[in-house]
C-alpha cells in the first residue's frame, strides 16, 4: 500500500479520510496546524490500524506552511501515492463585511496551496505510473457565494483540467464536492445549524466512501448523494446567481484543520 498525505487531517472529512485510508492499509502523513491534536490522532490511528503515521504541523495560510508540505511531497525516498487537499475554511458574512486579510488567507489555502501541493505531488506519481489526488471542494462551487464559492469553483475547474491533461498517465485527480456534512466541529464550535433541513446532512464517512469509489472508477468529479447531484444539476441549468440566496445558509466560520 502507498502512503497518503492528508491536509486538515484532525477533524471532519479530513479525519474520515485518515480513518478510511488507514483501514485500507495505507500509511499516513497527517497535516494540520495543531501539533498536539495531530500527535494524538496519529497515535490513535497507528494503534487501531497498525499503519505507520507521520505528523507535519503546517499552516497553509502561510508561505512556510505550504513550503513544508511541498518539501515532504518532493521526497522521492518516501513517496506519496495519495494526496488529499482537504484543509480549508469559510468566512462568516457577506462581501465587504469580511476583512480583506481573511479573504486573502482563503485564497492562499483554497487556491495557492492546492495548486502548489498538487504540482509538488503529481510529477513523482506520473513517473511511478500511479497515484491519486483528491481536492476537497464543495457544492458551493456551483452556487455563487463570495470568495468561498469562487475559490471552490477554481478548485473544481483546476482539477477537471489537470485530470484531462494527465489522462493515460496513471495519475487520477478528483474534485470532491460535498454538501453539508456532519462532523464534530459544529458541536465544538457551538454553530447554529437549525436552519439546515435534516435531508441536507451527509456523514463524513459517506462523503469519503463515495469519493474513493469515484476516484477508483476514474471519475474527475464526485458529488456525494443523489440529493446534491440534483442541486448541482439545477445550479448548472439556472442563470448565474440563481441559487445564490440559498447558499447564505453555508456562511459560517470554519477551518478544517
Amino acid at each position: 500500500m502507498t502512503t497518503a498525505l492528508i491536509t486538515g487531517a484532525t477533524a471532519g472529512i479530513g479525519a474520515a479520510f485518515a480513518r478510511r485510508l488507514a483501514g485500507d492499509g495505507h500509511d499516513l502523513v497527517l497535516v494540520a496546524r495543531d501539533t498536539e491534536r495531530l500527535t494524538a490522532a496519529a497515535a490513535a490511528l497507528a494503534d487501531r490500524f497498525g499503519v505507520r503515521t507521520e505528523v507535519l504541523t503546517a499552516d497553509l495560510a502561510t508561505e512556510a506552511g505550504i513550503g513544508a508540505v511541498e518539501e515532504r511531497l518532493w521526497d522521492g525516498e518516501r513517496p506519496i501515492g495519495i494526496l488529499v487537499n482537504n484543509a480549508g475554511f469559510g468566512n462568516k458574512g457577506a462581501y465587504l463585511s469580511v476583512p480583506l486579510e481573511q479573504e486573502l488567507d482563503m485564497v492562499k489555502v483554497h487556491i495557492e496551496a492546492v495548486l502548489r501541493l498538487t504540482t509538488a505531488a503529481v510529477p513523482g506519481m506520473r513517473e511511478r505510473g500511479f497515484g491519486g489526488v483528491v481536492n476537497v471542494a464543495s457544492v458551493a462551487a456551483f452556487v455563487p457565494r463570495g470568495t468561498y464559492g469562487a475559490s471552490k469553483a477554481w478548485m473544481v475547474n483546476f482539477t477537471l483540467g489537470a485530470a484531462r491533461d494527465l489522462a493515460g498517465s496513471g495519475v487520477r485527480l478528483l474534485a470532491l464536492c460535498p454538501g453539508f456534512t456532519r462532523t464534530e466541529f459544529h458541536q465544538r464550535a457551538g454553530m447554529g445549524t437549525r436552519n439546515i433541513p435534516a435531508w441536507g446532512w451527509l456523514s463524513a464517512e459517506r462523503v469519503v466512501d463515495e469519493a474513493l469509489r469515484d476516484l477508483a472508477r476514474g471519475r474527475s468529479l464526485s458529488v456525494p448523494s443523489r440529493r446534491y447531484k440534483l442541486v448541482v444539476a439545477i445550479a448548472r441549468l439556472l442563470p448565474a446567481g440563481g441559487l445564490g440566496g440559498l447558499s447564505s445558509k453555508a456562511a459560517r466560520t470554519y477551518r478544517a484543520d
